[in-house]
């Protein structure tokens, strides 16, 4: 019966892993239309006093700031997923080897 249920925790456990991942995806491709949008006219008009040239530096940098959270933030959701299977794996024993 517990051969049964195995499959099913392991289809279930994919699943969750997946929507998280990909809320994780619509959140970032949200923040990267409105983060270099709104900072390039927030900093034009409130920064950099209608200077053009640098408000579009910042959108920029704002743009890769958002590009670099999201590469971080997949680096350490791969680096949970595997620490989870390490301590999901039983030991292995001389006997199995």
């Amino acid at each position: 019966m517990s051969g049964q249920a195995a499959p099913g925790k392991l289809i279930a456990q994919q699943a969750e892993q997946q929507g998280g991942v990909l809320a994780k995806l619509v959140i970032f491709a949200l923040a990267l239309g409105f983060v270099p949008i709104s900072s390039y006219f927030l900093s034009r008009d409130y920064l950099w006093a209608g200077n053009t040239i640098y408000a579009a530096i910042t959108a920029i940098i704002s743009a890769n700031l958002v590009l670099v959270a999201y590469i971080i933030e997949s680096v350490r959701e791969e680096s949970r997923l595997r620490a989870r299977e390490k301590q999901q794996q039983p030991a292995e024993s001389k006997k199995d080897r």
